[in-house]
């Protein structure tokens, strides 16, 4: 599913209107249908309802739904702001036809504005600006949006909660946003609703298909999608009958310290449970007896340490290299860790205290194998990139970053971006709150690693490795709840998300 900036939403609609072909009010009627529809599948007619709409088309939008809503039998009060006297065409129609409707209270907004009550019965349908805002609302307009926040109705917007920018908010005014309880989004997702900072703002957000012409989806460039299931199960390799572990791949995992075997265990059963032929763990003399109990399936190759990871190993029989979970940060540790990406030509995937020691030596980040997957999470990366304000600007240094060490990234959170060397970002929709728990980016390190090593190239590893990642954890979920979720349930789900995308 594509994600398109908000300036080329406008050329969507426009392909739509020119080779359907549809005129702008219909296309806006078919709009306020489906809002109308998903409006009163929540809320009854018993609901009281009050229309904020602006001068432009989302106002128009919010004008068409509160006639179809008082067609319906609500109680619709409305306030259309024409502070300037000008509204578009589309808008200037549907004004029209609610001013006829004697069953809608109806004010147009030129000058003074006089706030009706709100209680915690009414709804609030927020139509007052759309995605292509592009500066912050102040004046008039956010003193309304204040006032809105600050009653005890439920709040409804229509595409994006007015005041919200479809992409980059850096700059925005956050007191001068509308909070939403429920965002439906026309056709397809914003960008904005993907970044943390912003949940507050959208609220639950629902898309609502309204036939947008798919030629022209198909047609517009843009450099972010969501991923979704097919997408997945396009890439799956099927398994042919007289395949043996050789078919596919060996894999290397460098992995865990003293008192962080776990980290090791969990990575290398994900990448046992992820289809990889055979696994060898390196790991220090103190975890071996821990692996070999807790992982059977696995080879373990022994450091010539105690207690660390002091000692590169050679990755030339090997299709693809983890390093990083529990490895820790030590001296004896970082030095190996050099050598052994200096050496290497396996592809890698680099996760966890691999990443915090790549921070202090960003030189090693250009040398890296080609076809490498980085995973951090949002504090990894910002040691990688420097400080990031918000989500926004910490993907586009990721993008940045995957760019010039010619890398995939993985920026691990909500919906995890999955960036290529290119600049493309795909955003995985599955996962939930209860993997935020330690030893869940480990179990990632496994199933990307055991993939990288079955030959499937890096973009694909990383896309397929994220989206299952999420699933099983969803899976898991769904047997156990939020709260007691742990990362060993993850990798106890991997068969059930495996399954499911390969059937």
């Amino acid at each position: 599913m594509k994600i398109f900036p908000s300036n080329t939403i406008k050329k969507l609609d426009a392909y739509t209107i020119e080779h359907e072909p549809i005129q702008s009010t219909q296309l806006m009627e078919r709009a306020a249908n489906a809002l109308t529809e998903a409006i009163t599948n929540r809320w009854d007619s018993e609901t009281p309802v009050t229309v904020f709409a602006g001068p432009g088309n989302n106002g128009g939008d919010a004008l068409a739904v509160a006639r179809m809503m008082a067609e319906k039998g609500y109680k619709v009060e409305v306030f259309l702001f024409n502070t300037k006297g000008e509204l578009s065409p589309d808008c200037q129609a549907n004004k029209e036809l609610v001013e006829m409707m004697d069953e809608i209270t109806f004010h147009e907004v030129s000058t003074q504005f006089a706030p009706p009550t709100l209680t915690d019965e009414h709804l609030v349908i927020d139509g007052l600006f759309g995605s292509g805002l592009n500066k912050p609302l102040s004046g008039g307009f956010a003193a309304v949006v204040k006032y809105i926040n600050s009653s005890p109705a439920t709040v409804a917007s229509i595409d994006i909660p007015s005041g919200l920018m479809g992409e980059e908010n850096t700059f925005n005014v956050r007191a001068n946003i509308i909070r939403a309880d429920v965002t439906f989004s026309l056709q397809l997702p914003k960008l904005a609703f993907l970044f943390a900072e912003n949940a507050e703002f959208i609220g639950e957000w629902e898309l609502l298909d309204i036939n947008l012409s798919q030629e022209g989806i198909e047609e517009l460039d843009t450099n972010y999608e969501m991923l979704e299931v097919e997408d997945i199960r396009t890439i799956i390799k099927p398994r042919k009958r007289f395949s043996h572990k050789g078919n596919f791949g060996h894999a290397l995992l460098i992995a865990g310290s003293r008192g962080m075997a776990g980290a090791s265990i969990l990575s290398a059963r994900a990448c046992l449970r992820s289809g990889v032929g055979l696994l060898t763990v390196h790991a220090p003399i103190c975890n071996n007896s821990i692996l070999q109990t807790a992982v059977p399936e696995a080879i373990v190759e022994q450091d010539a340490s105690e207690t660390c990871f002091a000692i590169p190993t050679d990755t030339d029989d090997y299709q693809a290299v983890g390093v990083g979970p529990g490895l820790g940060r030590n001296e004896e540790t970082e030095a190996a860790l050099l050598e052994q990406l200096n050496g290497c030509q396996t592809p890698l995937v680099v996760d966890a205290d691999a990443l915090n020691i790549l921070a202090n030596h960003r030189h090693a980040l250009t040398n890296l194998p080609k076809g490498s997957i980085l995973t951090p999470h949002p504090k990894e990366l910002e040691r990688l990139v420097g400080k990031c304000q918000d989500s926004y600007e910490r993907l586009t240094k990721a993008i940045e970053l995957a760019r010039t060490a010619k890398v995939h990234i993985v920026l691990k959170g909500a919906y995890s971006a999955i960036i290529t060397p290119t600049g493309k970002c795909f955003f995985n929709p599955t996962g939930n709150p209860g993997m935020a728990t330690a030893g869940s980016g480990d179990v990632l390190t496994g199933i990307i690693l055991a993939l990288l090593a079955q030959g499937y190239t890096a973009e694909e590893a990383a896309k397929t490795g994220t989206f299952v990642h999420g699933l099983a954890g969803d899976f898991a979920r769904k047997k156990l709840g939020t709260i007691g979720l742990t990362a060993g349930d993850i990798v106890n789900n991997l068969p059930m998300a495996w399954r499911l995308v390969s059937e």
